[in-house]
């Protein structure tokens, strides 16, 4: 199947707080032809994009032919959050929106196609925390759930580092960099950047290579996304507004999967909500990723993260 970029027309969606839009909801789809296979929604992450497979994408190593979500036995797909830039689409008033709203749109986007159940719901980062607010509004959307470096609510530890991110994103001068630096080291652990860089210095520049990294992450990002985009979504992860009484009524087979040095999503945060939903008796399991590579563990310890999901798809 061609992984063209595809659109569906919501027209007149009112957001929680009454506002109403027109949105041209995109999406990619991957391996089986639509309804002739179980559905798995991958919902991607913070810069992410629809792109999940194939040469350009940000989940190969995990979905493709004979990888552990197999595009030979499943329907792929995976619905760009709208605004994020990928389909020329943005949205200028970015406090209309919470986390809540964009799981609805993608709950009618999946209306629109005819997918009333999904084998499986996974996400990363904010991607699973809008996969809980998906299945807090419909509860048995899905067979398994699997977020993955994520939870279902805004701590205010992580609010905390999005305000930071909303100071630099307002700055006058190179804002979407400045807030990129920063992110990153919250995606990542001074474990990591210590022994990666080692104090080594750019001798043509005489700057260390670990800001030699920043800075490269920073432009790199000015060059692929908008700050209308990083604006948006960093307004959703400040605004991810999940209950613990909302979880119980989830009737999905729910894997937790952290990692043991996410500075983000920190995994004792994620064992509570195990525990919690443990205590209500929830079919409910935890996973735990070791890196010292933190948040972003979830998209370089692929061989960890292969191993946590290959049982759970193999069933």
């Amino acid at each position: 199947m061609k992984n063209e970029l595809l659109h569906i027309n919501l027209n007149q969606f009112k957001t929680k707080n009454g506002k109403v839009y027109n949105i041209p909801l995109s999406y990619q789809l991957f391996g089986q032809p639509l309804h002739t296979a179980p559905v798995i929604l991958i919902n991607h992450a913070l810069t992410g994009n629809s792109d999940v497979t194939g040469k350009n994408g940000w989940w190969q190593t995990l979905v493709g032919e004979g990888k552990v979500i197999d595009t030979n036995r499943f329907t792929i797909i995976c619905f760009n959050i709208p605004g994020n830039g990928f389909d020329g689409f943005f949205i200028d008033k970015y406090t209309d929106f919470t986390a809540h709203d964009i799981a609805e749109v993608f709950i009618k986007g999946l209306k629109s196609l005819k997918i009333n159940k999904l084998f499986a719901l996974v996400g990363g980062s904010v991607g699973g925390s809008i996969g809980w607010e998906m299945l807090v509004s419909a509860n048995d959307l899905a067979e398994k759930f699997i977020p993955i470096a994520t939870d279902f609510k805004t701590s205010d530890w992580l609010h905390s580092q999005c305000l930071v991110q909303k100071f630099l994103l307002d700055s006058p001068e190179k804002p979407l960099e400045k807030a990129r630096i920063h992110a990153m080291l919250c995606y990542r652990t001074p474990e990591s950047l210590n022994v990666r860089f080692n104090r080594e210095v750019v001798a043509e520049k005489q700057i260390l290579k670990s800001h030699d990294w920043l800075n490269f992450h920073g432009n790199r990002l000015n060059e692929r996304f908008s700050l209308k985009a990083y604006k948006l979504v960093n307004h959703l992860l400040m605004n991810i507004s999940g209950k613990e009484n909302e979880l119980e009524n989830i009737n999905a087979e729910i894997h937790l999967v952290s990692v043991d040095s996410d500075l983000f999503y920190p995994a004792f945060e994620i064992k509570n909500t195990y525990q919690f939903l443990q205590n209500k008796n929830k079919n409910v399991q935890y996973h735990e990723i070791n890196s010292i590579h933190g948040h972003d563990a979830f998209l370089m310890e692929y061989e960890q993260l292969n191993a946590i999901l290959k049982p759970i798809f193999n069933k």
